[in-house]
């Protein structure tokens, strides 16, 4: 039996891809460097803003410098257009009604998760709110999950993980969680599948029912 889930954030619970491509378009500007389209950023983000910022730079970039500038650019416009998807709100209505805990991992910085929960998701009592840290091994590794699963107060097995890239559905695998795939988000039904995704989720609606 499921009695918890732990959400990825960007892709998963915010449509959030305009301000992070916006913001690496921004950064990739001001230092004179081709931009890309929005599009092209649904296949670069998920592992951290380094590989962001890897994928999206030219050959020879500094990536360091570029990655303060991105993080300084998108300080200033992450709910420009960021919002929850449709349907979203109603999912997590729904979930806690049936009195499932529910958590967020996400790959992106510590600081911007928790500030773009509290204010996009704020009147959700999300148990645990986390991001990339200091010390802690990021997405696929399991570690961070694991550590939200032992503050959920339930075992693995009894934990969903829900995200929308072959990373997320990875780290479900790692830490012995079940991997719930939505293709509302950045990547596709087949590249979740090959992950190893057991479930897809169409729609946000759809989610309690596979739970």
């Amino acid at each position: 039996m499921i009695r918890s889930v732990i959400f990825d954030l960007d892709g998963t619970l915010l449509d959030s891809i305009a301000d992070i491509g916006g913001a690496m378009n921004d950064a990739l500007e001001a230092r004179g460097k081709p931009t890309h389209p929005i599009a092209a950023y649904l296949n670069f983000v998920g592992e951290g803003v380094e590989q962001l910022a890897r994928r999206a730079a030219p050959e020879g970039e500094d990536l360091k410098t570029l990655v303060d500038e991105y993080r300084a650019r998108y300080a200033q416009r992450m709910e420009q257009h960021t919002r929850p998807y449709e349907g979203v709100p109603q999912m997590l209505d729904a979930l806690l009604g049936r009195g499932l805990k529910l958590a967020v991992l996400s790959n992106k910085r510590d600081d911007f998760t928790v500030e773009l929960v509290k204010r996009q998701l704020g009147r959700w009592p999300f148990a645990g709110v986390r991001g990339e840290r200091v010390g802690v091994p990021r997405k696929p590794d399991p570690t961070a999950a694991l550590e939200l699963a032992k503050q959920l107060g339930h075992p693995p097995e009894e934990v969903a993980f829900v995200g929308d890239t072959p990373i997320d559905v990875k780290t479900a695998i790692a830490a012995r969680m079940l991997p719930v795939a939505v293709t509302w988000g950045f990547r596709g039904a087949d590249e979740l599948t090959r992950a190893g995704a057991r479930h897809l989720v169409k729609h946000p609606s759809e989610l309690l029912g596979v739970l």
